[in-house]
């Protein structure tokens, strides 16, 4: 799956829509293989962004769980972290 797609439930705050069309347009181009589409296909990569942006935002609303929260700077940080490792920079 494409790394550049973030987990978006249980946070706190709630992902936003901007965040979660971000993640359904990365899905989309890559599904697709298109970064920007051509003109003759922009219409229907477009309803797909919309599309799935609508599935994923009535998924993420209908998920429950008893965890907490995770909170964002955490997780980020946590992200540097195995980036740092991954890239060779511990």
């Amino acid at each position: 799956m494409c790394r550049n797609i973030k987990t978006l439930f249980n946070f706190e705050p709630p992902a936003t829509t901007d965040e979660v069309t971000a993640s359904a347009l990365q899905f989309v181009r890559k599904l697709s293989g298109f970064n920007k589409p051509s003109m003759a296909n922009e219409e229907a990569f477009n309803l797909a962004v919309e599309r799935v942006a609508a599935a994923a935002q009535e998924m993420l609303n209908s998920l429950v769980t008893n965890a907490p929260p995770r909170d964002r700077e955490i997780e980020a940080a946590r992200a540097k972290g195995r980036a740092a490792v991954r890239n060779g920079r511990s």
